[in-house]
Order: C-alpha cells, then structure tokens, then sequence
C-alpha cells in the first residue's frame, strides 16, 4: 500500500511530498527544504519511520521544488529525475533565486528524464505519469489508481490552478492539459498539490471558478 506525508517548506510555502510504502521504500517529490530545520524536518521523518529513499523525482522544476535536491541526493546517495521539457527552468534556477532574493546551491544534473510513457516504480507499485504543461512546459503529475491520489504539482490547487504567466507557461494549454489529464479522473481521486491544502477532483469538476 502506499501512503503519502505532505511537509510545507520555504518562502513560497511549496509541498513536499513523501509517497512510501509497507516495505519503508519511498520516493521524495519536489524537495523544497529552504532553511536547515526544513531538513530536520524531512530527514526526520525518513530516520523516525525507518524510510528508505529510492530516488528524487520533480513534478516541474521552478525554484521552490528544487531547493532541497541536492541536499536529498547528497545524503541519500540516489537518482533524481524530472521531464526534460523542464531543462531550461532547471538551468536558470540560480538565476530565479537571485531575482528573488534567495539563496541557492545549484542541484546536480538530472541522472534520469521522466517520461509519460513510463511508470515510476516503487516495490510492486506505480505511479502513471500525465505531461500535464501549461504552468512549464515540463510539467508532470504522478497518479494512482489503486490508491486513488494524483499528485500534481503546480498545475491544480484547491479552488485555483496552477499561474501561466511564468516562463514556459500558457494558460491554455494549462486549461487543455487540467481537463483532458486530471478531469477525467475519478471523482474520489485526492490531488496533492504544490502548494496549499489538498483537494478532490470532484469537487474542483464541479466548483473550481476558472474550469467551469
């Protein structure tokens, strides 16, 4: 069985999310730890829980999810992946932390580019991948269906979707990519966001103001 444990870090309030299952192996999705007690945080649980990290993989890569990838890949000594389509936000990162102010230590290079037709594997479970862009052009979200959650980055939040007006972003291809990847999912299918609470798919099918 697979259970997700959501952590909030940074100035841009990002969700981190740990998917682990029965065996304590797990995957870290978008580590965003800022600030050394984040770390504490993430690490931990991982240490409490006897977790076993078996790769980093990021649902897109803006300054927020990538904080922590080094600091994970380093300590864990394991594989980090995201959608190749991402490249470029990945390699102005150092940039987009000056703009704001922050403080950044670059992350290593991709050991894997995730691709829509190939599952992210963890025991005997998956995670189907959905190229989901609109917010970057590299955006992904990773999906259950036995365990009915979708975790989706920044493309779907509770009452809102994800902004297009970043580099790499189109509000409709944003719209196109909500409707035609995660609409079509069940109406109990729980989406973990990138930031903020989380949510349902029915009920944003059915209330979120800019899908109706």
């Amino acid at each position: 069985m697979l259970h997700v444990q959501s952590f909030t870090f940074n100035p841009f309030q990002e969700n981190t999310y740990l998917v682990y299952n029965e065996k304590g192996e797990c995957l870290i999705i978008d580590p965003g730890m800022y600030q050394a007690l984040d770390n504490k945080v993430l690490f931990g649980f991982i240490d409490k829980n006897k977790l076993t990290p078996k790769m980093v993989i990021n649902t897109h890569t803006h300054i927020d999810h990538v904080f922590g990838v080094k600091d994970c890949v380093e300590r864990y000594q394991i594989p980090f992946g995201f959608h190749k389509l991402d490249l470029p936000i990945f390699e102005s990162a150092v940039s987009a932390a000056t703009l704001y102010g922050l403080q950044y230590t670059k992350a290593p290079a991709a050991d894997f580019y995730i691709d829509e037709s190939k599952e992210i594997s963890l025991g005997d479970d998956q995670l189907q991948v959905f190229l989901t862009p609109g917010h970057s052009l590299g955006s992904v979200c990773f999906y259950s269906k036995e365990y009915h959650f979708v975790i989706a980055g920044d493309v779907l939040f509770q009452m809102s979707i994800g902004r297009s007006d970043l580099p790499g972003g189109n509000y409709d291809t944003l719209i196109h990519s909500i409707h035609s990847k995660l609409l079509s999912l069940p109406d109990e299918t729980i989406v973990y966001a990138g930031h903020g609470p989380k949510t349902h798919i029915g009920l944003e099918r059915m209330n979120n103001p800019f899908l109706q």
